[in-house]
């Protein structure tokens, strides 16, 4: 069992120790559909949930690009080097097919307790062969459901993975579907040993991917850190974002064009049409752009933020990539690699450092909102029933309130608070928070009277201020301390 740090992690391994008492208790199998985005660490969890379990398993990882008849020779190989009880017993058939291979596994599972099979990267399985998830779905109802079995389906294409188990697909009912989110801002602060604004810092840089958060040395700063990793080209900081983009997107097609265009700070509908289209290659039409959209909101790659009001918004939806990490390699990490490569890292380090500024400030916007968000339940929050935290924005942009603590969203009944996000070297003051009580003023449903002024800021506030909450970056960081 490896040593390094396994954190953040505890709540989905008691999800998966309760499905095996559950299968200890009763005899019969359960499964798991475990989604995920790439690299957020699902094989290492459940790797590490079958060590801890100590039960017999077999652990089998697709490739992508393999054909049908490689996939099903190599698990049938798999399964019969695993310590799975009868394993060893399977006849080396040179000819296997799905449903033979499923079989196979059925006579090697132990009868009288538990085990654990594993089919990683399931949508690659899917792709090679069609008739797979019909024959999966089969092979579950008439045999392996009624074996004390806990089967695993892991995948990182989070469209395909819902697909599965949705209602229109075969395995429908049959999986518990369980999503692996990366690791938090409190658990970032663990791995790296940073505490405060340095730790929401790492969690922007990182994106709470725990393998680039294990690449952190303990208590370097976010300016280290990233000085650190530009004197080598092949450092996590930069190969990660590579890998994930190859690895979901294998061709550069009009997807990754969007994307990247997202990436490099589009957010309107019209912009990104134009960004994506300009270039070479074939051009993002408009009526192609919203399937494009869709889709990239369904593998969970890209978020789209609605104005939150009394009323339906009438600014449109504002697109962003969804994890920050992958959003500062599309805007300014990939770029400034190819400085490092030819040799010149010190231009990488102030390329970083020019944009780093305006591109925190946009970044930190969805961490703050999950803060508030979660922050409901303490006592001494003023707003408890604020159980929707968003922005607000005309089709002008002027102005583009912040913060949004409302009832209900998109469409509130009632608007609790507005707020504003300073997250500069200076502290808010006066005409900041003058610019606050008058932009909110135009949000559909606010009454002066009743609702309340929220100000965040990483530099605290001057004496005018007269916020009815301030938070700073310590305030942010708690919310995740429960």
């Amino acid at each position: 069992m490896t040593d390094s740090p396994f954190i953040g992690r505890e709540r989905y391994l008691k999800a998966l120790r309760d499905r095996t008492a559950m299968i200890e208790s009763d005899g019969r199998g359960a499964a798991v559909a475990l989604r995920g985005r790439r690299q957020v660490g699902k094989s290492r969890l459940v790797q590490r949930f079958c060590e801890q379990a100590a039960l017999p398993y077999v652990y089998f990882q697709a490739d992508r690009g393999m054909s049908p008849v490689e996939s099903m020779a190599r698990f049938v190989r798999v399964l019969r080097e695993s310590d799975l009880p009868a394993a060893s017993e399977i006849p080396e058939d040179p000819v296997w097919t799905w449903r033979t291979a499923l079989q196979a596994l059925k006579t090697a599972l132990p009868q009288n307790g538990p085990s654990v099979v594993v089919l990683d990267e399931l949508p690659w399985l899917l792709e090679q062969d069609k008739t797979l998830e019909g024959i999966l779905q089969t092979e579950w109802d008439r045999e392996l459901s009624r074996l004390p079995v806990l089967l695993i389906l892991i995948g990182s294409d989070m469209r395909m993975m819902e697909s599965f188990s949705g209602y229109d697909s075969p395995f429908y009912g049959r999986a518990d579907p369980m999503l692996v989110d990366p690791l938090d801002p409190r658990n970032v602060a663990q791995m790296t040993g940073l505490g405060g604004a340095n730790a929401l810092d790492a969690h922007l840089i990182t994106g709470g991917f725990p393998g680039l958060c294990r690449a952190w040395p303990d208590g370097m700063t976010p300016a280290d850190f990233i000085r650190h990793s530009c004197e080598n080209a092949y450092s996590p900081l930069f190969t990660l974002g590579e890998t994930m983009l190859a690895s979901e997107f294998p061709a550069p097609d009009q997807h990754r064009r969007v994307l990247t265009a997202i990436g490099s700070g589009e957010r309107t509908f019209a912009n990104i049409a134009r960004a994506a289209g300009s270039g070479p290659g074939a051009p993002v039409q408009s009526g192609s752009l919203g399937p494009i959209l869709r889709t990239l909101e369904q593998k969970q790659v890209v978020a789209a933020d609605q104005p939150l009001s009394v009323v339906a918004g009438n600014g449109g939806k504002l697109y962003r990539v969804s994890d920050t990490y992958l959003r500062l390699h599309l805007s300014v990490l990939a770029n400034a690699n190819e400085d490092i490569k030819r040799g010149r890292p010190e231009l990488a380090v102030a390329k970083i450092q020019r944009q780093w500024t305006s591109w925190r400030g946009r970044a930190i916007e969805p961490v703050i909102r999950e803060a508030l968000y979660r922050s409901v339940v303490e006592v001494d929050f003023p707003w408890p029933e604020a159980e929707a935290v968003g922005g607000w924005w005309p089709r002008s942009f002027d102005p583009e309130i912040d913060l949004v603590g409302a009832d209900r969203g998109p469409v509130a009944k009632h608007l609790l608070y507005t707020g504003s996000i300073k997250w500069l070297s200076t502290p808010f003051d006066g005409h900041d928070f003058a610019s606050l009580v008058r932009g909110s003023t135009k949000v559909p449903g606010v009454d002066p009277e009743r609702t309340g002024l929220v100000v965040v800021s990483l530099s605290g506030t001057t004496d005018e201020v007269e916020a009815d909450l301030v938070w700073g970056a310590g305030e942010v960081l708690a919310a995740w301390d429960s």
